[in-house]
């Protein structure tokens, strides 16, 4: 039985409780932490009596260190599940390592603001001996390996969908169906309907520069960029039918690329409508993406914050978003030095999210799997000193929780291959 510190009370994080609360063999107790406690109180008031779970609340700013310390100290977790913003990511992970408690995250570290001269030098640096100039990437939080191996604990990067699941997907199928992988195409496709004119079904500032960015990808040991939206395919997704979809820079290449290194190619699709991106393309234009802060009637603003606060809450979505969600992996390769192609993938319906946790299933698919992470570390069953992504260690665990709580996956022999 364990405790666990749960930071960040938006929609991934309030999936991720949910689960929590549903694993009460595992989670004995959680505290639900945000800069915001009213939220936090609200969502512990609807899972009180649902659960065997103890369920406490905090307040805490995640992007003061001393804060996440103190909190750490005072309640004594036994892991930290960090669902807050990408942003807060190394200060939380600092605290960790000062309380020598384990840490586990969904997405990897990314800075707020992208023009900070300080940060950009280290980043112009990084991109240089990397090869690719993605504002993400996984360096940054490598870089901790040793002090968390040093203090004896585990950090567990990236267990989402995707990054997280897809990293599993990638070491089940290597452990069962191959000897060899020899490609590896991510798909992300989402075949939801929320029926705003534009929204994201994720955080905004996270989502758009995401999208905007260059795309990129792994083969034959190098990366390959090349411009946003460049490469396009049609795929047709079991249940939820043909959508367009286009290649970007994703973390979990970087990360399977270091620790397969037989694969000679690693690509990530995700599909996008023709109206949302005419939407971005305009709202890029004008400068509305951008992270520099500019002078507006005399208040200093960052323009993609002020987006974000104009666009629907990716929250407020799950009521409204009916259709399906299909993520997976495509594998080609030897087995038995035959040659042997494969799909394993998820299929989630957003209105039966919603039913369930009342969330859409882009927030469902990544707060399950950030429970799983989180019961697994806390259980031991991934548990060893440094930093590692969910590909590293036995799937098998893993792709049961998935099944067990609400995201069943399926293994098709011989699927249509992307171009």
């Amino acid at each position: 039985m364990s405790r666990l510190l749960v930071i960040g009370c938006g929609g991934v994080a309030g999936v991720a409780i949910h689960k929590c609360c549903q694993n009460s063999k595992v989670f004995e107790e959680i505290c639900i932490a945000s800069r915001t406690k009213a939220k936090c109180d609200a969502l512990m008031e609807k899972l009180q009596g649902k659960t065997k779970t103890k369920i406490t609340t905090a307040q805490v700013d995640a992007d003061k260190k001393e804060e996440v310390t103190a909190l750490i100290r005072a309640y004594q977790p036994d892991a930290v599940l960090n669902v807050a913003l990408p942003y807060q990511d190394l200060t939380i992970m600092d605290a960790c390592l000062e309380c020598k408690v384990d840490y586990i995250d969904t997405a990897n570290y990314e800075p707020e603001d992208t023009d900070d001269p300080t940060w950009r030098a280290i980043y112009e640096k990084r991109c240089e001996e990397k090869g690719f100039t993605a504002y993400f990437d996984y360096s940054w939080q490598w870089a901790y390996e040793e002090r968390f191996k040093e203090a004896g604990i585990t950090g567990l990067l990236g267990t989402g969908f995707d990054p997280g699941v897809t990293s599993v997907f990638v070491a089940y199928a290597k452990k069962h169906y191959f000897d060899e992988i020899t490609t590896i195409d991510i798909l992300d496709c989402n075949g939801g309907d929320h029926g705003y004119p534009f929204a994201t079904n994720f955080n905004p500032e996270i989502n758009l520069r995401e999208v905007s960015a260059n795309g990129s990808y792994w083969e034959d040991g190098h990366w390959i960029e090349t411009k946003p939206m460049e490469i396009k395919r049609e795929y047709d997704f079991p249940e939820v039918g043909k959508k367009d979809m286009y290649l970007l820079h994703h973390e979990e290449i970087e990360a399977l690329g270091r620790n397969f290194p037989e694969v000679k190619r690693i690509r990530f699709f995700m599909t996008f409508g023709q109206s949302y991106l005419t939407h971005m393309k305009c709202l890029e234009n004008v400068g509305m993406l951008s992270t520099s802060p500019i002078n507006f009637d005399g208040k200093e603003i960052v323009p993609i914050q002020f987006l974000k606060a104009l666009l629907p809450d990716p929250a407020s979505l799950g009521p409204r978003t009916v259709g399906k969600t299909n993520i997976g992996c495509i594998f080609t390769g030897k087995k038995d030095g035959k040659e042997k192609t494969l799909y394993i993938y998820n299929v989630c319906d957003h209105q039966e999210c919603y039913k369930e946790v009342e969330s859409q299933a882009i927030s469902y698919t990544t707060g399950v799997p950030a429970m799983i992470g989180a019961a697994l570390v806390c259980s031991k069953v991934w548990k060893k000193p440094g930093v590692f992504t969910t590909d590293e260690f036995d799937p098998d665990p893993y792709m049961e929780l998935l099944n067990e709580f609400g995201l069943p996956w399926v293994v098709e022999e011989n699927p249509v291959l992307v171009p």
